[in-house]
């Protein structure tokens, strides 16, 4: 959009009453010539005092749209971090890559990959065996060159988790990844590395009018829409230039009388600095804005003042004026000046639509970006739920393990049996992935409460056998039926059970109280002895936990609640005057109507 200089408009101004004074017939009475000048410092003043009014509310309004988009460009990034960081845990399980590492038959591999590329979208993936040599990649012409001494690679083999790594390229910018060694037996068979496109940001804010860059814990600048500034720290990017560069033709700021004190200035022109904290490994992101859409509106408003008082002055002379030939030619410089100014209104108008436009993409582009965020939230749950499983698994492997060392293979067949059982309910979890991104009631289907419980206290067992906690139950005789879906309702007791679990790990006398009731609705109430709740207006927030770090990361009662929300219930918790909490989950029961009709 065009700017408009403020100096112009009050020069024009100027030059027309000066020329109103010039024109006024000679012998005018001194009141006439005072209240001439009065409208005149009348006019000045508050045309000065609005613009400095409009400039700071402009200024301000400007600010909280660059925030949002700010908002927007760190719910973005996480988003990609976040998903991206799930896929290489599942893919150090796929047992197609451990068998290909542990035969040494790799001419599947790579096609496999590229399948898997597809389907979740990530920038590439590589399959490094135990020398670092790249065995299976998305990108063929990779297969066979070394990583022995990479960062990724080296990390990976040392950590039992997942590695994030930020490497900086030879011909500049980033490469971004995760990585994840591949074990057998206590051995390392190989390292998956998932490369992150953190990239394709660059490439979208580079055709946005802001300047936008992201910081590490260090300052160093890792992420930019100017390529020069990648690798160096940030006071030293925003003093480096390369015209002619994307940054000169989004930052022409106005430097006139009324501009408002800048936050800072980049290839020395001023600059709006707007900054916030990326929830990733100390990054900090930065935009750039300059002043022109301020300087526009600014000058538009102060336009519709200067005609007004442009209109006074007129009616002031027509009044006044003792001639007829000052009144005539007063008259046709006044209707000269208001044809101009409404051409100028015209243009203004067709700017501030075009502004509104801009807007509503934006808005829409906001709302996808929203949907992104929470597809990697719920990959995180995933990730999360995954774990109740595996460490149940863990225990009937030991416990088997020590079945079999005093030869009864019998009572071990049992553990491996349940160890099937609850490999079939990790599959189950992951299939949930795709529907945790949308809202839907497909896999919902009458089940009964009391199962349900059964099977979540079948879950616990290992748990619950490792200490002694006194697990008491009062359900009906009748089936309990709801419409829900069975996997995430399962969830939801086991979240409850191991939350009442960790409650009264320093209780003396531990004991959990499950208490099933139908009436109106199906009402389960958990029940502990524990030290009860300290803050339960946040109990059910995400990532809210009163846990030792490494013990949880406060998603269980957050994904929860939500999963009970979606079945068209409500989980409550309260303290009781005993000591200890209760949380209660009510959902719509399944009338025998509706159970006929299902």
């Amino acid at each position: 959009m065009r700017q408009h200089g403020q100096g112009p408009n009050l020069g024009r101004m100027s030059h027309n009453s000066d020329q109103k004074l010039d024109d006024a017939p000679q012998g005018l009475p001194w009141r006439v010539k005072l209240a001439v000048g009065l409208l005149i410092l009348l006019a000045v003043g508050v045309v000065l005092t609005t613009n400095r009014w409009l400039s700071d509310r402009f200024t301000e309004a400007t600010r909280n749209r660059a925030e949002v988009r700010l908002a927007l460009y760190t719910g973005n990034l996480v988003s990609e971090l976040q998903r991206t960081s799930v896929v290489p845990l599942l893919l150090a399980r796929d047992p197609d890559l451990l068998t290909a590492l542990k035969e040494g038959l790799y001419s599947r591999t790579s096609a496999k990959l590229i399948a898997l590329q597809s389907e979740i979208a990530v920038a590439s993936i590589q399959l490094l065996d135990g020398d670092g040599r790249v065995v299976g990649a998305t990108n063929r012409n990779l297969l066979g060159t070394s990583h022995r001494n990479d960062a990724a690679f080296v990390d990976a083999q040392r950590a039992k988790d997942t590695i994030f790594t930020a490497s900086r390229r030879e011909a500049g910018g980033y490469d971004f990844s995760y990585s994840r060694a591949l074990r057998a037996d206590g051995k390392v068979l190989g390292v998956i590395v998932v490369s992150v496109d953190l990239m394709k940001y660059e490439r979208a804010w580079a055709g946005l009018q802001d300047a936008v860059l992201v910081t590490d814990s260090e300052g160093t600048v890792i992420l930019a829409t100017e390529p020069v500034w990648r690798g160096q720290p940030m006071a030293e990017a925003l003093e480096a230039r390369d015209p002619p560069s994307a940054i000169q033709r989004a930052l022409s700021a106005t430097t006139d009388w009324a501009q408002s004190p800048p936050d800072a200035y980049v290839h020395g022109e001023a600059v709006m600095r707007t900054e916030a904290r990326v929830p990733f490994r100390g990054w900090r992101i930065f935009t750039f804005t300059a002043y022109d859409s301020v300087r526009e509106k600014v000058n538009g408003i102060l336009a519709l003042e200067i005609m007004g008082f442009a209109i006074l002055m007129a009616i002031t002379f027509y009044v006044l004026s003792r001639r007829a030939w000052s009144r005539s030619v007063g008259f046709q410089r006044e209707s000269a000046e208001l044809r101009t100014l409404n051409a100028s209104l015209q243009r203004e108008i067709a700017e501030r639509e075009k502004v509104e436009a801009n807007l509503h993409v934006a808005e829409q582009t906001l709302a996808q970006s929203s949907k992104l965020a929470a597809l990697g939230e719920m990959s995180a749950a995933v990730s999360h739920e995954l774990n109740q499983p595996l460490a149940a698994m863990k225990t009937y492997l030991a416990g088997a393990r020590l079945l079999l060392q005093r030869r009864r293979p019998e009572e071990a067949l049992s553990s491996f049996q349940r160890i099937d059982d609850l490999i079939e309910r990790m599959g189950a979890i992951t299939r949930q992935l795709k529907s945790y991104a949308r809202k839907g009631g497909e896999a919902f289907e009458p089940v009964d409460l009391r199962a349900c419980i059964s099977s979540a206290l079948a879950m616990m067992e290992p748990q619950l056998k490792a200490r002694v906690v006194k697990i008491s139950r009062a359900l009906p005789r009748q089936p309990v039926m709801v419409m829900a879906d069975r996997i995430r309702l399962e969830q939801v007791i086991i979240n409850l059970l191991r939350n009442a679990l960790d409650a009264t790990k320093a209780t003396p006398s531990p004991q959990i109280d499950l208490l099933l009731a139908a009436g109106e609705t199906a009402t389960l109430s958990v029940r502990d002895n524990g030290h009860g709740i300290n803050d339960l207006g946040n109990i059910f927030e995400p990532f809210y936990t009163t846990k030792k770090p490494g013990e949880g990361v406060g998603l269980g009662l957050a994904i929860s609640s939500g999963i009970v929300a979606d079945l068209g219930g409500r989980l409550t918790a309260r303290n009781v005057e005993e000591g200890g909490a209760v949380f209660e989950m009510q959902l719509p029961i399944l009338g025998r109507e509706q159970e006929a009709a299902e």
